[in-house]
């Protein structure tokens, strides 16, 4: 009879390692279950590698086993009865062999566990001779094993949470990590020209989501406290769990859900490991193949383990776009001074009967809007990301390990914006002829929305635009892991960080005249207008004047440091039998974020020049068609072909000999935030009649300290805006405790109810409380930061049911409830008089009186509530001919109060929130083949609120991705992989679906690969 190895973590082409985490001697409950199962879950905690004979196993089910136990006491009482006994081959492997001494056959476990079983002395190691003695061990590393792991992982959590292992990571047809997590249930993710980049939780803002990396809360670069998930390379990810209702000893930050994500260890894997896999990926737009690689080696000597891995990838991603077609309100126009305000009153009155009552309130020209501007553009983003960990581990037993885990990486970006747009709102312009108007759509606003418009000098611009975004980051942490019988000891010390550079550069060409800008069915279009002078936009590069090569450089730094030690003890009280385990322990972290920020406008040959203003026109450069600049050929959304200026003939001609973009005193910040939280839980274990309860309860105590500092905005006598001399600071502080209590059921031997409650709380943005104050010239406009800004606090609960089943198939359900308080929004807080506002050629524009807008907490509290389903099914529980197909699907709706921004008083959701996702995978798996096929769904959502006015919507996006693998030998694996097969397009649109305001293409992606396994 085969004997069967049992690994605790499933990995495709057999990667993954053992077990997900260190030794544990205080052993997690785990609920009543078929014998192989119960022995996973142990093995995960403790690190132990089960062998036996499944014939021997039989159909046995074990006993729950409660919480805050010891290895051999869990052992014990998990085969109780079953006339099978347990005995070590060495420290990290345990056969399960049948009991001669007891002389009993394997029978059904009993439904009630022994208590007060004792712990057992180990037995000694035996001759590794023995373990060569075994036939046949096999690993299972299938797909449908995997998802078995990832409900095992759920099962034996006492708080809701959903996991993905590395066989989902590795073998769906992501582009990076952020794409890998949209699979969980309640997670869904941004998506940026093709590419999912920010990951939000249960509908949530992608900031309310607390991230880290083997427990230390991940740097990123990003402005505020959400993580780019991009950088992250997802063949360097080993596991990944959403944890969504918190314990005590989880680290705070996270409303929304806490992601936790691990890397490999040396030990987790029984034996040397090396894998090797290659791929190539072409985007249909594009028509570019994308090379990706990665490798890790992993080997283990006496006590000591080593192990690395790296991953490179290169991608060429081609989007067109129409985009730019917001709203903007006539405030533009009627409250200009002179003929221009005076005609655009004139215009609305005569062509829409529409009756202006004073031109300067706007409160009423803001009800009347026309489009800002159209654009067609095409992006191009090269990107070049690796990604490398490395682990060093000293483990003499299974009950002391200490480890040194390194993760290090590179995300460099260049993308390539070609843009012709007209901008309607130009300061010489104004209203012509309203050829169209709507005055009932949005009638119950009192909106009158203008969409067909002559005017009479639009801005007409072509636009070169570099962005070059090159992102480092690091991350070092030393683990210890000590246990004895009735106690374990863990510690950590690790850094985080973070460097970001962002070089932008924008050569901008000008025309005006008279054109006519409207709606079409899915975006907008300009079009020559009646009037003298108007022209063909597209074919007429003498006519655009140059303006400006414009530059700014952005530098970020974000550090942070973190030391955590925690001690767990096991009880066995006869005063208190019931609890089982205490535990406590103290977070200590220190975190940094530094930004300085820089502009300058090259108007000439050298420093200082404005030779090319107004007198070099587009012509005088060499141009191309658009279809020549970038991959792929010509516009793919219209019909439509313009020449431009490359951004490599750009950089190399307007750079002049020594050109540096210079940083703004005024644009500096630096924001140090120090935090100490010491915290608290117990685990208590009892039966209220035949059903095993488990509860977890605790409380954190949190105290925060933050030092902002920087250049503080003044107001110079002269009316004018300035900064001080020198950086100046504020301290701020707040503190908390924080309860959390999280309970499970086992109702029947494979239902069980899970219930939790909690309070947590989300640290406003470093950005939102920094010194700093910045201008938006176009919108007469300042936003400064904040640094009295409290943190934003949630208190919630959640009640499911979970029914698990035989062949590793579960159907859950929950509802969960959020009551959130002090959200931080953007608000008016006052007003700069008399600034002077001057055009790119150095000519005043005007005098105008500007906005002040800070982030502030917002009054009041917001609830919302949520339903979230979650299934996966095993077809072979419908019929034993359907072994190896199955689903895993997930839904959750999502209902809030909270609110948007909307001066107006429109009533929208927050940005970024959700009402419905959901995700749907069928599979096929076996030995050599496995297919799957997955649907990923978005609801609408709130994008941003334009001019803190109007919402504009992203549409719901669904999109279908496919894998397929066909495993050649034991070492080799060919695979074929697709996403976005259906060539689903990016759109939203501005209020109402009849006013679009993007319409983005970025094509299919297919590749194939090859993975070796030795």
């Amino acid at each position: 009879m085969r004997r069967i190895l049992f690994l605790s973590i499933a990995l495709a082409l057999q990667t993954a390692p053992v077990v997900a985490q260190e030794t544990r001697v205080a052993v997690e409950a785990i609920p009543a279950q078929p014998l192989d199962r119960a022995l996973n879950s142990l093995s995960r905690q403790t690190g132990l590698q089960f062998i036996y004979h499944a014939q021997t196993a039989g159909d046995l089910r074990t006993p729950a086993i409660p919480a805050g136990l010891a290895p051999e006491q869990a052992l014990r009482q998990m085969l109780a009865g079953t006339g099978l006994r347990h005995r070590y081959l060495n420290d990290a492997t345990v056969t399960i062999e049948a009991d001669a001494a007891s002389g009993a056959t394997p029978a059904a476990a009993p439904s009630a566990p022994s208590n007060t079983t004792a712990p057992a002395t180990p037995a000694p190691p035996q001759a590794e001779s023995q373990v060569m003695e075994l036939e046949g061990i096999e690993v299972v590393g299938t797909y449908s094993r995997s998802l078995e792991e990832a409900v095992d992982l759920k099962r034996w959590n006492i708080g809701f949470s959903d996991s993905i292992v590395a066989t989902d990571v590795a073998d769906f047809p992501e582009q990076n990590l952020a794409e890998a997590l949209q699979r969980m249930p309640g997670v869904s993710i941004e998506r940026n020209k093709g590419l999912g980049t920010r990951v939000s939780v249960r509908g949530l803002p992608a900031d309310y989501t607390q991230v880290s990396i083997n427990d230390l809360a991940t740097a990123s670069g990003s402005g505020g406290r959400d993580v780019e998930f991009d950088i992250f390379a997802s063949e360097i990810i080993q596991q990944v769990t959403v944890q969504k209702s918190p314990t005590a000893a989880d680290e705070e930050g996270g409303i929304a859900g806490n992601v936790e994500i691990s890397t490999a260890r040396p030990f987790d894997y029984s034996d040397r490991r090396l894998v090797l896999s290659a791929e190539g990926a072409h985007n249909s737009i594009s028509e570019e193949i994308d090379p990706k690689f990665a490798f890790l080696a992993s080997d283990t000597w006496g006590d000591w383990g080593a192990l690395v891995s790296f991953a490179k990838a290169k991608r060429t991603n081609r989007t067109d776009a129409t985009s730019g077609i917001n709203f903007r309100p006539m405030s533009r126009f009627l409250g200009a001074s002179g003929t221009r305000g005076e005609q655009a009153e004139e215009v609305i009155e005569r062509d829409t009967g529409r009756i202006i009552g004073d031109r300067a309130d706007t409160d009423e020209s803001n009800l009347i809007v026309f489009q800002d501007k159209v654009g067609d553009r095409v992006y191009v983003n090269e990107q070049d990301k690796w990604g490398a960990t490395a682990s060093l581990q000293y483990r003499p037993s299974n009950r002391f390990s200490l480890t040194f885990d390194a993760m290090l990486g590179g995300y460099d970006t260049t993308e390539d914006e070609y843009d012709a747009a007209a901008y309607s709102a130009s300061s010489r312009s104004t209203l012509d002829t309203i050829h169209e108007y709507d005055a009932d759509t949005l009638s119950r606003y009192g909106m009158l929305v203008l969409r067909d418009v002559s005017y009479t000098a639009t801005q007409h611009e072509f636009l070169s635009k570099e962005r070059i975004n090159e992102t480092d980051y690091q991350q070092y942490s030393v683990d210890l892991d000590w246990s004895g019988d009735t106690w374990r000891l863990d510690a950590m010390a690790g850094y985080s960080g973070a460097e970001k550079t962002l070089d932008y550069a924008n050569l901008k060409h000008v025309a005006y005249a008279p054109s006519r800008t409207r709606w079409t069915g899915r975006s907008g279009e300009t079009i020559p207008s009646a009037a003298s002078g108007s022209f063909d936009m597209y074919d007429s590069p003498e006519s655009y004047l140059f303006e400006a090569y414009e530059t700014t450089l952005e530098k970020i730094t974000d550090d942070k440091y973190a030391a955590q030690v925690d001690y767990n003890k096991t009880l066995d009280l006869a005063f208190a039998p019931a609890l089982r385990s205490v535990q406590f322990g103290a977070r200590y972290t220190d975190k940094s974020k530094e930004r300085s920020y820089g502009e300058l406008k090259i108007t000439g040959p050298e420093a200082g020049s404005t030779e090319w203003v107004n007198t070099r026109t587009l012509a005088d450069s060499p141009l191309q068609w658009i279809g020549d600049i970038v991959p792929g050929g010509g516009y793919s959304v219209k019909d439509l072909a313009w020449q431009q200026v490359s951004n490599e003939y750009a950089r190399d001609t307007f750079r002049y000999a020594g050109f540096s973009t210079p940083f703004d005193d005024g644009q500096y910040y630096r924001v140090d935030e120090e935090v100490t939280a010491l915290y608290a839980m117990a685990d208590f274990a009892f039966d209220i009649g035949h059903v095993p309860v488990n509860i977890n309860a605790g409380a954190r105590y949190v105290d925060t300290s933050v030092l902002s500092f920087g250049y503080h905005p003044v107001q110079n006598a002269d009316g004018s805006t300035g900064y001080t001399d020198t950086p100046v600071s504020q301290k701020g502080s707040y503190d908390d405790v924080l309860p959390s209590f999280n309970l499970t059921a086992e109702l029947t031997q494979d239902l069980l109810l899970r219930a939790a409650a909690s309070e947590t709380m989300m640290r406003p943005a470093l950005t939102d409380v920094a010194y700093k104050r910045t201008a938006s010239w176009s919108s007469f406009r300042f936003t400064d930061g904040n640094p009295n800004l409290q943190p934003t606090y949630a208190k919630q609960w959640e009640i499911g049911l979970e029914k698990y089943f035989d062949n590793g198939g579960l159907l859950a359900g929950s509802y969960f409830r959020k009551k959130i308080d002090g959200v931080v929004i953007n608000a008016f807080t006052g007003i700069v008089p008399d600034v002077a506002v001057y055009n790119a050629n150095g000519t005043l524009n005007g005098i105008y009186d500007f906005d002040v807008y800070q982030p502030v907490n917002a009054d009041g509290s917001y609830e919302v509530d949520g339903v979230e389903l979650n299934a996966q099914v095993p077809f072979s529980a419908v019929h034993p001919s359907l072994e190896g197909f199955g689903v895993a699907a997930n839904y959750t709706w999502l209902d809030s109060s909270l609110a948007g921004e909307s001066s107006l008083g429109i009533l929208t959701p927050m940005p970024g929130l959700a009402e419905k996702t959901y995700n749907v995978t069928f599979y096929y798996d076996n030995d050599r083949f496995d297919a799957r096929v997955s649907y990923n769904h978005k609801g609408e959502y709130v994008e941003s609120i334009g001019y803190d006015m109007y919402p504009i919507w992203r549409d719901a996006y669904g999109q279908v991705d496919f894998s397929i693998g066909y495993r050649i030998n034991d070492h080799l694996k060919i695979s074929l992989k697709g996403i976005n097969m259906t060539n689903e397009a990016t759109t939203g649109y501005t209020m109402d679906p009849s006013f679009p305001t993007m319409y983005e293409m970025s094509g299919r992606r297919i590749s194939l690969g090859l993975r070796a396994d030795f």
